[in-house]
């Protein structure tokens, strides 16, 4: 049944593109806000200031040039249950005293929807649909995917000790049924150590507007997103406590679906903390933008960590959806071989 309403929903948004026209597409970038890998998630997604691995290239291309071994990261979610499959992979090296590149790439996908455009049942045998008859036939029913693909390429570079500034250019590639669009769109951002323990942090995704094109002569515009984050590091009860903020801007007019808004400029807030003892085993908990609470862990073994978190909408029980799952992977070379150059 789920599929089904899924089915009519994309049908109907398939037809809709059909009209030649470019459009500010608001949440046509959505798909690109779900996020990556578990510690992140784990925290809310609260991480614009915080990030110092390999998953900067998403959530932030500054947080790159932190790195000083070369990275791989893996995840799999399970989205709303089964529904939606989201797939993540990136790999980041750093480059000379003060250098970081990164490859990133998202897959979101659902598989299986029933086709029934041509299922219509011929009730007078004269070879016309009846689209007011309910009965298909079942023979003809197909399946077709909505899949959404993002590939970012990330450069980042430490300014000074205390500054760090990276970019990201990312490809977008969407399919559903038949119909497919390509898009270019461009990242910018910054993180700034105030001290040993403050970092601040910004990023603006999509900071040119980024055109996302469909073969049926619709233009999508995705609007400019502006993340402003803060995170403080303190150590106490023989580990690290750090709490974490992120505001996201949009100027999409969302007004009641975002967390409070002024006029068309919605903002939306990220909250979360992490313990970490000893960098062993890590515990983690926040609410992000779509009102979900969010926990999690981290286990730190030689060269791997394995994050986990888990997700759950504050809606009541016969309102809410399924829970979600995230797993993650991370490898880390760490062998002096590897190690930048300026260490």
């Amino acid at each position: 049944m789920k599929k089904l309403c899924m089915s009519v929903f994309f049908l109907l948004l398939s037809f809709a593109t059909l009209r030649s026209q470019t459009v500010i597409g608001k949440y046509a970038g959505e798909f690109l806000a779900i996020g990556v890998g578990g510690r992140a998630l784990g925290m809310g997604s609260a991480q614009t200031a915080l990030v110092n691995d390999v998953t900067a290239g998403y959530w932030n291309p500054a947080g790159l040039a932190r790195i000083n071994y070369p990275q791989i990261s893996l995840m799999h979610e399970e989205h709303f249950g089964s529904l939606v499959n989201y797939n993540y992979g990136a790999v980041a090296i750093p480059y000379g005293a003060d250098m970081s590149f990164g490859v990133s790439l998202m897959r979101l996908s659902i598989d299986g929807i029933p086709d029934t455009r041509n299922a219509l049942y011929d009730a007078n045998g004269d070879g016309i649909l009846d689209i007011h008859n309910d009965m298909l036939d079942y023979s003809k029913i197909t399946e077709f995917s909505n899949t959404d693909w993002a590939l970012y390429f990330t450069f980042a570079k430490r300014a000074s000790e205390n500054i760090y500034w990276g970019a990201n250019v990312k490809l977008i590639k969407r399919e559903l049924a038949e119909y497919s669009a390509t898009g270019i769109g461009f990242d910018v951002g910054a993180v700034y150590n105030l001290g040993d323990n403050l970092m601040l942090g910004a990023n603006v995704q999509d900071i040119t507007t980024t055109l996302v094109a469909w073969n049926t002569g619709r233009n999508e515009l995705i609007s400019p997103t502006a993340k402003l984050g803060a995170a403080y590091v303190v150590e106490i009860l023989g580990g690290k406590v750090t709490p974490a903020l992120d505001v996201d801007m949009r100027f999409e007019n969302r007004q009641f679906a975002s967390t409070f808004n002024l006029g068309p400029v919605s903002f939306d807030v990220h909250g979360g903390f992490e313990y970490n003892f000893k960098n062993v085993l890590a515990v983690r908990a926040g609410y992000n933008d779509v009102k979900e609470f969010t926990i999690g862990a981290g286990l730190y073994l030689p060269k791997i960590t394995i994050d986990y978190s888990f997700a759950r909408f504050s809606q009541s029980e016969a309102d809410r959806l399924p829970d979600s799952h995230r797993i993650s992977l991370m490898l880390t070379l760490d062998e002096p071989k590897f190690l930048r150059s300026s260490q």
